[in-house]
């Protein structure tokens, strides 16, 4: 995982909001992260403040992150943004930076790739993202953006994923393509 560009630093008061907000979802949502305690989470981020403006700005973009499991082989906690449509901060979005300059008009201010990167944060995978719809139903009115593979992206391709007629869809369009109703789920692993 790449670290945040952002040479935000969060006030002692910011992070304490942050916690607090991320404690209570984490207690609302028990469902999301079984047998995990917040306590060793909140130690991780305090540890680890670059993470916490990660989060901030998933949270301040409408991503409603908290934790949905643990890495067996490493111990890291992992959030995904977990609000019930994609985040209203992130539409509006080519899928990566070939894509938007691939435009000739109409184009949009930034990349779903680039974006994560400023962030310090991934786009989720079409595994994450299939997980993340087995915790709920997300994307009901909305798509999100996946980390597409190699093979499909030289041919020009993004992936996206939805939930329609109570089944999730991972679909595909050209990379260049944008939608007030699309944008992207980060994950980040603490």
């Amino acid at each position: 995982m790449r670290k945040s560009k952002s040479s935000r630093k969060l006030s002692a008061t910011q992070a304490r909001e942050l916690l607090a907000n991320l404690r209570a979802r984490f207690d609302k949502h028990p469902d999301r992260h079984p047998g995990e305690r917040w306590e060793e989470i909140e130690e991780k981020l305090i540890r680890q403040p670059e993470k916490l403006v990660s989060l901030l700005e998933m949270e301040e973009s409408g991503g409603e992150p908290d934790v949905v499991g643990r890495d067996p082989e490493t111990g890291d906690h992992v959030f995904f943004d977990c609000s019930a449509e994609t985040p209203k901060g992130r539409t509006s979005l080519c899928y990566d930076r070939a894509g938007l300059d691939s435009r000739k008009e109409h184009k949009p201010a930034n990349t779903a790739l680039d974006l994560a990167e400023t962030m310090g944060i991934g786009l989720l995978t079409e595994d994450q993202y299939l997980l993340l719809q087995g915790l709920g139903e997300f994307d009901l009115k909305t798509s999100s953006w996946v980390l597409t593979p190699p093979d499909v992206r030289k041919r020009g391709g993004a992936l996206y994923g939805e939930c329609r007629y109570g089944r999730v869809f991972v679909g595909h369009n050209g990379a260049q393509s944008y939608y007030a109703a699309r944008g992207f789920r980060g994950s980040l692993r603490v």
